[in-house]
């Protein structure tokens, strides 16, 4: 843990440095300094290095930063390191792209379950989907690290109300509502809306892109 509480916008731009910095390795370059890093993420180098100095110390004067280092660096502070159990909660369009997703696999995130409305099978997968009125037990009886909630708005909280007293760790929500305020856990709101409202701001206003 870190003494000081670090901003939001920090967090954001971690994942991708860490992407830029897999590309770099991928490309067989050892080290890079924090002004061409800036010419490949789009951040300026004095934000790169405040950036990373919540951090501690990276890189050295004259030399740089090592790829490699830096990238397995900022993999361990994401948490990138570790294994997660996952189950998604909501089998229709969004949550079978998230399951078919393949950084879970490479990210050495594990989908224990599937739930939906109704118990089924996925035809084309063969994918065992359990009913949502499984899912206490099957907390009761599975460790949990990140539910992925991908149900309708109006299901979103009746879902919160079952999980909410379990040993949960965090919340990816792609529901389009704001989950209730008295589960305290990290709630990470997938606004597919948002995302796409801003990028059409964005092509309005082109000059304010970063």
């Amino acid at each position: 843990m870190y003494k000081n509480r670090i901003s939001p916008a920090v967090i954001r731009r971690l994942p991708k440095y860490y992407y830029y910095l897999q590309e770099l390795e991928n490309d067989n370059i050892e080290k890079i300094s924090s002004k061409e890093l800036s010419e490949i993420t789009g951040f300026t180098a004095s934000q790169i290095r405040q950036d990373l100095n919540h951090f501690g110390g990276f890189g050295q004067q004259g030399y740089g930063y090592r790829v490699g280092d830096l990238k397995e660096s900022i993999r361990e502070i994401i948490g990138l390191n570790k294994g997660y159990n996952v189950i998604i909660v909501g089998y229709g369009h969004i949550g079978k792209a998230i399951y078919n997703y393949k950084g879970f696999e490479t990210k050495k995130f594990n989908v224990l379950s599937v739930f939906d409305k109704e118990a089924k099978t996925d035809e084309k997968s063969g994918l065992e989907v359990k009913s949502i009125e499984e899912l206490g037990a099957f907390l009761d009886n599975n460790d949990v690290d990140i539910l992925v909630l991908t149900v309708p708005k109006e299901s979103a909280n009746d879902i919160v109300e079952i999980v909410k007293d379990k040993n949960i760790k965090g919340i990816w929500n792609f529901a389009p509502t704001a989950l209730s305020s008295d589960i305290n856990i990290p709630i990470e709101n997938i606004l597919l809306s948002e995302s796409l409202y801003a990028l059409i701001y964005y092509m309005g206003n082109p000059d304010q892109y970063e």
